[in-house]
Parts: structure tokens; sequence; C-alpha cells
């Protein structure tokens, strides 16, 4: 509460200066003054709102019937509590305390002061206002006040003791047992207590000040009890004459304080507690352990002055942001050396100072970086297996090492392959820092020619396959080793790495580059963590590149097949060809769809169109058995296509081919008189395949079907097969596909179908080789599941070809 000092206006009778002293001590004033002249605000003020009944003005200077005060005015006064004085009737005068500053008065304040006001009023009516019956009303103000308190008053010059029934009775007295005498305060006093209570009455008295103590008293069956007293002394004439107090049994509060220092001095937790000034009022053993100092060195020292480093840090800002917003807070926060710790710290308002509760979370912070770092190795480690298998350029993935690597193994990095033929180039290079890249680029580019091949760190961890740590300073060793000459000799030297790994990039026996980690002097020493993960990254790397090289070799050997199962189509002079072939999987690049083009004995062209069920280089294998015998039987026999497919039919069965397939084959036959007419014979079988499209002159379009789709190759040899037979045009064009034009996941065959119908009588203009490639185009998605194979034929009537083998 804020001080107060307590005055008194009245009628010419007015009481004086005790009851001024008796109002202060009741509420809590710091000191009195007696206003014996009326005043403005001790008079007029007063006594008119004492006529009202009272005047409680919390705030002086905002209250419109106090704020005019001079008082108020001068910053004296700020709040002000006051009470009639009434006599049959009549008023006397005013009663009133006020405050230095703001306060809330509160209705005991009030019943107090019209206790005293009414005690006033009866010495007034008697004409003898007496210390005794001051004393008297100021023990019934603290006890109506102050539930369970009693009151006390010691005559100093006479040693004569009043209790009031409540103090008798706490001291386990009775009131015939009670002398009324220092001496029976003192019997009951704890022996440990006695002296030091004594010397506290004793300065209260000599300085007629206050007396504030708190001690234990022992009671006639020996219980302990604690006791809380509170008092001042009152001087008569300036010489102390009595000490007028109040007291009460705090024994249940203080075991519970005594517990609740016993449970903070035994908790893991450290505490503490600081006062408005930012003193330590009180540190448990652990803070003590936590923040490196006894106790007697942080008990009522100032935070800032002890701990500096805390001015302008995270304990700086949030102990203050505590302390202005009345929230409590948790944070965690540095503290450095001598400390070097960091704390957990929850904070939250006390009084106007601030408890504090915080643990050192050092090494759970290391163990969270720990797992940070482990983590993030976890995940370079898989995003270099990610890009190595996702990309298409498996080297353009390892030179990217350079950049993934860091900051996480190193500040920066460079990428060295072995090519075919030998030769060593730096591929990659990164650093941590954007402004140093165009010196790690400069320096990537010339330091391989500024190297001795005999002795560098990068040729002898390609001769030896093992990693190679390059001596500290990194950039001295380095340095040592090339021409003075180069610029990549000033170069190493500005980048200035202190450590420096150099880790071959190694894949079945082979070494096919290598990565060079380069590490500051600001930065940590790689860890055993760190080299190891760095380890697995290269071996990582060295697999992805050798199966880079592997794939090469895969992909030259499917090409040199594909040639030599898909070759060129015959050149027949009445005929056009043309032909196309895309695989599926661009890995092998070979499948089970074929095409093909031929001349029989009898001079007459045979085209085929096929498909072996699966995508891979086992179905380009059976496919390539197929194509050779439906070839050789076509050929020998000069049968029919219905013939052709049902003599392929019974050599698988019998040659043991298990394997099934669709195919179409087609053959265009021109006798004399067709070809005096412009027309050519077309006959074809279908081995369950989709139908091929005839394109007429008029550019109408048309399915090639027989009576009915015959069963897939490899399934039921021993049934027959039919034929379709159509006599078309010069300049008619018919085209044979496989499925994987026409049908895929998002599309039915039957869309397909009609689809292809639509683009062909759209491009049926173009020529041959512009309409396959254009097909491809507009029917074919970027990300294709199937093989697809196109033939085309274009009639043109003309000179019959020559048969081969002349028959």
């Amino acid at each position: 509460m804020a001080a107060s000092s307590a005055g008194v206006a009245a009628a010419p009778r007015a009481p004086g200066a005790r009851l001024a002293e008796v109002a202060r001590r009741a509420l809590g004033a710091d000191g009195a003054r007696l206003h014996e002249d009326a005043t403005a605000l001790a008079g007029d003020v007063l006594l008119r709102a004492a006529a009202e009944g009272a005047l409680v003005v919390d705030d002086a200077a905002a209250d419109s019937r106090t704020a005019a005060a001079p008082e108020v005015l001068e910053g004296a006064v700020g709040a002000v509590l006051a009470v009639p004085l009434r006599l049959d009737g009549a008023l006397l005068g005013a009663l009133a305390v006020h405050g230095a500053g703001p306060r809330e008065w509160s209705e005991d304040d009030r019943q107090v002061l019209e206790d005293l006001a009414a005690a006033l009023v009866a010495q007034h009516q008697r004409g003898d206002l007496v210390d005794e019956l001051a004393a008297s009303r100021l023990r019934l103000g603290l006890a109506v006040g102050t539930a369970g308190v009693g009151a006390f008053d010691l005559d100093v010059r006479t040693g004569v003791l009043e209790w009031d029934d409540r103090l008798i009775d706490l001291f386990g007295y009775d009131p015939l047992s009670f002398g009324r005498r220092i001496e029976d305060f003192v019997a009951r006093l704890h022996p440990d207590d006695r002296q030091r209570v004594e010397d506290a009455m004793a300065e209260a008295i000599t300085t007629v000040g206050g007396y504030d103590e708190q001690y234990r008293i022992v009671l006639p069956g020996g219980e302990v009890r604690w006791i809380t007293a509170r008092g001042h002394v009152v001087a008569e004439d300036g010489v102390a004459a009595r000490l007028l107090g109040a007291a009460y049994d705090t024994t249940d509060a203080t075991h519970a304080e005594a517990g609740i220092r016993r449970v903070l001095e035994s908790m893991s937790a450290a505490f503490y507690s600081l006062d408005r000034d930012w003193r330590f009022t009180y540190v448990n053993g652990e803070a003590e352990r936590l923040l490196g100092r006894r106790r007697e060195e942080l008990l009522d020292g100032v935070v800032w002055e002890l701990f500096p480093a805390t001015v302008g840090s995270a304990f700086d800002e949030h102990y203050r942001g505590v302390v202005a917003s009345g929230e409590p807070t948790v944070f965690e926060a540095y503290y450095p050396a001598p400390l070097d710790r960091w704390y957990e710290v929850r904070v939250w308002p006390d009084g106007g100072g601030l408890s504090v509760y915080f643990l050192d979370v050092t090494e759970r912070r290391a163990a969270e970086e720990r797992r940070a770092l482990v983590a993030a190795r976890a995940d370079l480690l898989a995003r270099v297996s990610t890009e190595l298998a996702a990309t298409g350029d498996p080297e353009a993935a390892v030179a990217r090492l350079a950049q993934l690597v860091v900051p996480t193994l190193a500040d920066w990095s460079v990428v060295t392959l072995v090519r075919d033929d030998g030769r060593l180039e730096d591929v990659g290079s990164w650093h941590a820092d954007e402004e140093a890249r165009p010196l790690v680029a400069r320096y990537a580019a010339s330091r391989l020619r500024a190297l001795d091949a005999s002795t560098s760190y990068v040729h002898q961890a390609l001769e030896s396959t093992r990693p190679v740590r390059i001596p500290e300073p990194a950039h001295a060793s380095i340095a040592a080793l090339m021409r003075p000459e180069e610029e990549a000799h000033r170069l190493v030297g500005e980048l200035a790495p202190q450590q420096a790994t150099v880790f071959p990039l190694v894949a079945r026996g082979r070494t096919l580059g290598v990565i060079t980690l380069f590490r500051g002097a600001d930065r940590a020493r790689a860890t055993a963590d760190d080299l190891a993960t760095a380890r697995q990254l290269a071996e990582r790397a060295g697999v992805g590149l050798d199966n880079a090289r592997l794939h090469r070799q895969q992909v030259r050997l499917a090409e040199e097949l594909q040639r030599s199962l898909l070759s060129a189509p015959p050149t027949p002079d009445h005929l056009e060809i043309a032909v196309r072939y895309l695989p599926a999987a661009e890995a092998a690049r070979v499948g089970g769809d074929w095409y093909d083009a031929f001349l029989q004995r009898t001079g007459d062209t045979v085209v085929v169109i096929g498909d072996v069920v699966g995508h891979d280089t086992a179905a380009a294998a059976a496919m390539g058995q197929m194509r050779g015998l439906l070839r050789g039987i076509a050929f020998h026999g000069g049968e029919s296509p219905s013939l052709v497919l049902a003599g392929l039919d019974a050599a698988m069965e019998g040659l043991g081919l298990d394997t099934t397939a669709t195919a179409v084959v087609a053959r265009v036959e021109q006798s004399p008189e067709l070809e005096a007419e412009g027309l050519m014979r077309l006959r074809w079988s279908n081995a369950g395949h989709p139908p091929p499209f005839l394109v007429d002159p008029q550019g109408d379009v048309h399915q090639l079907l027989a009576r009915r789709t015959d069963l897939l190759l490899g399934v039921l040899p021993e049934r027959g097969r039919t034929e379709g037979e159509a006599v078309v045009e010069r300049g008619s064009t018919v085209l044979l596909y496989t499925d994987g034009l026409v049908e895929r996941r998002d599309q039915s065959l039957q869309q397909g179908l009609a689809l292809l119908r639509q683009v062909l009588a759209d491009l049926v203009d173009l020529p041959l080789e512009d309409l396959l490639d254009e097909l491809l185009l507009r029917l074919l998605p970027a990300d294709r599941a199937d093989d697809v194979a196109l033939l085309a034929l274009r009639l043109e009537c003309g000179a019959r070809p020559v048969p081969v083998g002349g028959a």
C-alpha cells in the first residue's frame, strides 16, 4: 500500500495529535500530521463531504471534489478517506487519513476509521481524550481489520503490558494468570529467540521506531508456535512512552514456507528470486551449483552486476518483458564463459520482482544437434541416391555432389571424374558462401594443370582407392605441390582451407573419380561420423557412375541387336514402304514388337507386324526367333498369309518356342490384268492383332477385317487360320501397327482405333515418312508404357519386281 498520513479537522475542541497517530497506525500509515486550522482540504472539503456520510477518494487528482486542493496540486496528497464526527446528530468535524499517492481504500479501512471516529466522539463528549482510550480503539481497529490478530500495549516506562483476550489466549494464559508485565511475555519466548526479540524491542524503544519480529513461543504443554508481531513506539514529549502493536499466530504459514523451502532445496531444478531492484532474495542449492557461486555471494547482489553477460541478452529481454507485462514466459538461452551453458528458463512475476526456475539443457541441446546432424547426413545420402537413380545423366548428378555436400559435410568441395581416355576433369564445385563460389569455380578450372600428377593428393586417392587426409593447414600442403606460376596456387591461398580430405569414387574395383571436401579454420574438425558419411556418399556416387558406364554399354549392345532384328525394308518399284520402331524401355531399347518386309520367291511383297508378349530383352529374343522362322517359311514356301501363320504356329510348337504373340501377315499381289487396270490385290491373315487400316485415294479410311480375327500364335497350333482379301487402287495407303499406338491405361482400344482413323484421314496427303512421324507425334504420350512398331505401304502401279531366286 502507498504510504499515508493522517489528519484531523474538527471543532475547536479537536482531540489532538495522539488520535492522529492512532489513526495512522491503524491504517498502515508511515507518518502523521495534525491540522489544527481548517485548510482547503482538511477543512471545508472534508466537512462538506463528511456531512454527506463519508469521503472515499482513491485518486485525489482524478476526483473533482479534491482535484483543486493545493495539497493535491502540489503532489503531497494522492488519496483521501474521511468520516464525520457527530454528536447527537450535530456535525462536530471530520476525521481523515490521506496517502501520498493513489491507493484503494478497503471496507476494513473505512470501518477502522469510523471506529476511531466513534471513540473520538465519545472522548469528546466526556471531554477527556486519554491515551488509554486511543490505545484501546487501536486494538479494536486492528482486531476488526485482521481476523485472529491480538493487540498489545506496553508502557515502556512502567513495564505494564496490556493484552487483549485474543493475545492472552494465544500465549497460553488466562485473565487470572496473566500478570500484565513484560516478564509474562518474555517467559513464553523460546530460549533460542529470547535475546534477539529483547534486542529488537530495545532498538525500537531507543529509536522511537517500528517493531517487526517473528519468533517462537513455548506453551505450558511444551507446544512450540510461531508468532509474528508488528508495532510502533509512541512518544510523549519526545520520549518513548508506549509500544503499540498487534501479533498473530503464523505457525501454519511458517511450516508451509519451511516446507516450500525444503522442496526448493531438494529439487533438481535451480530456482532463485529477484526483487524489484533485480537483487537476489533467494537461491536454492541447485542454483548455486549451476551459477557457479555460493549463496552468500548471490544474495542481495544485482543480477546484471553478478552476471554482466546477461545485459542485452535474451535473459535481459525476457526478464524485463515479464516485469512490464506481468505475464510468465519460457525461453532457452546461452550464457557464455565462464558458465558456457544452455539454459531453459521459466520466469513469472512475483510481487514486483521475479521468480526464476531454470534447467541446464546443454547436453540436451548437444544431443539434439547430434540428432540433427545424423538426420542431415541420412538425408544427404538419400538425396544423393535419389538423384543418381532419377536422372538420365548420372555424371551430371555426380557433378551436383559438390553442391549437395555443402554445408553438411564441408564449407566447399570439388568433384573430379576420370574420363574413358584416362584424363581427369573437375566437373563440379560449390561453396557455402555465395561470394566465394566464383573463386572456387576458377580454382577447379585451373588446379589439375597446376598439380604434379606423381605427388598430388588427388592422384594418391585415385591410386590407393582410399580416402586421403591432407595435412593441416590444407592450403599450405596443397600449394606446396602446385607450380607457383599457376592461378590455382594463388587461389588456394585465398580460399584458405584448414582441413581437406579426398574421397575416391570406387565401384566394382574401378576408381571413377574423387570428391574433395574442404573446411575453413573457423569450422570444427570433421568427426568420424562426418568422414564415414562422406565415404558412403563417395561409394554411392561411384556405383552410380559405374551403372552409367554399364548403361552405355547396354545401350550400344541393344542398338546393335535392334539393328540386326529390324532390318530396312525392300524397295520394290510398285510399292513405297516406311517403318518406325519406338521401344518402351529406354534402358533396353528393344522389345517384343516387330515389323518386317521382304519379297517371296514369287516376287510378291510380304509385310509383317507382330507383338510378342513382354517388353524386355527376353521378349526381343523370342521375337527374333519368330521373325526368322516366319521369314523362312514365307520365302521358301511362297505360301499365302494364312498358311504362313499356320506354319509358324506349328514350328513354334515343334521347336519348343514357349511364347505367345499377335501378328498380321499381308501379301501384295499384282497380276498383269490388275496392273493393266491400275489395281493390286492385298491378301492378309490376322492372329489376334489390331486390324490394319486402308486409306483409299479418295481419303476414305477402312479397317481391313477378315471373317474373323484368329487366335494368338502359340495358343492352339492345330486350329486353322483364315485370311482376308481386298483389291486396292493405285495411290492407296495401308498402315500396320502394334497396340502401343492405340491402347494405354487412360484410353481403351476402341477409343484408340477411332482416334487413329480420324488422324489418318487428316494426314493421308502427307509423304509416307512424314505421315508416320506425325502419327507418332499426335498419338503417343511422352510417358508411353509400351513398344510401338509401324509399317506403312503406299501402292504405286509399275513394272513387276524381279522375283528373288528367279521363280
